[in-house]
């Protein structure tokens, strides 16, 4: 995979198309990576938030897992809060962080990063209206017409992406925070974010007025991601770090961090 004239043709095209090959242009082979910055979207429970003592520090599911790989690979790992998740984006691109814990896989992300094959936890992206408000949501097409909003720089998979930009009216906001108060005031006739983090943040804020469609927008997988200006940026590296991902993820651990952290989160928002 990462030495692409061992690769068959159709498993090279296979590679190329899927966005998981390593670019060899960006290789560090000789480099010695004695640390690893780990960053995300800090607006992400359970799988990310900041640390309420330390706003540089993220916690949740997801920097745990990294704790995790940093032993399986022998490599410290911090997971530190880079700011809003576009501002995270950006700093992938500039090399400023060298691991991305949870990103959907889109073509624009492609560009910047090289995602580890398996993803580690499963998500549902959801349609929130709200209560005695009509919306019956089944189908991609009941949202045309409305007034829509999300966070900015989210993603919902490349095909509602792309429908939303074509056929939908939506507006992005700064953080989810800000859009489920809009939806809560009327100010929007839906909201298109994650299930977990949303019911999260919704019971963080006292927000009881909005509920969630039966069907999902869609359900997408949540990778790890290498970003390609990394100065860590190998593939060695890249080996290392998805044999002990694959390790890690076929013995379900991701579903025991979700539920610790779950909890963990409720008990720190009702202190």
């Amino acid at each position: 995979m990462l030495r692409p004239t061992l690769l068959s043709a159709s498993a090279l095209v296979v590679a190329i198309v899927t966005g998981f090959l390593v670019p060899g242009a960006h290789a560090q082979g000789s480099r010695t990576c004695k640390q690893l910055i780990a960053s995300g979207n800090p607006e992400y429970p359970p799988f990310l938030w900041v640390n309420p003592n330390d706003d540089k520090v993220l916690h949740g599911a997801n920097a745990e897992l990294m704790q995790l790989l940093s032993r399986e690979i022998g490599i410290p790992i911090l997971v530190r809060n880079a700011g809003p998740w576009a501002r995270v984006q950006e700093a992938a691109k500039a090399g400023r962080v060298d691991l991305i814990a949870g990103a959907f896989h889109t073509l624009p992300r492609r560009l910047y990063m090289s995602y580890f094959p398996q993803p580690f936890y499963q998500t549902r992206s959801v349609v929130w209206s709200r209560e005695g408000k009509a919306l019956n949501y089944s189908k991609w097409q009941d949202l045309v017409g409305l007034n829509g909003i999300t966070v900015v720089n989210n993603s919902f998979g490349e095909d509602f992406d792309r429908f939303a930009e074509q056929r939908l009216t939506m507006q992005t906001v700064g953080s989810v925070e800000n859009a489920l108060r809009m939806l809560s005031m009327g100010r929007a006739d839906y909201l298109i974010y994650e299930e977990a983090p949303g019911q999260a943040f919704a019971a963080r804020l006292g927000i009881r007025n909005i509920r969630v469609a039966t069907t999902p927008v869609s359900r997408e997988p949540l990778y790890l991601t290498l970003t390609h200006q990394s100065p860590c940026f190998s593939p060695q590296l890249y080996e290392r770090i998805n044999k002990a991902m694959k390790k890690l993820i076929d013995s379900n651990v991701m579903d025991e961090l979700v539920s610790t952290h779950s909890e963990r989160w409720q008990n720190l928002r009702s202190n």
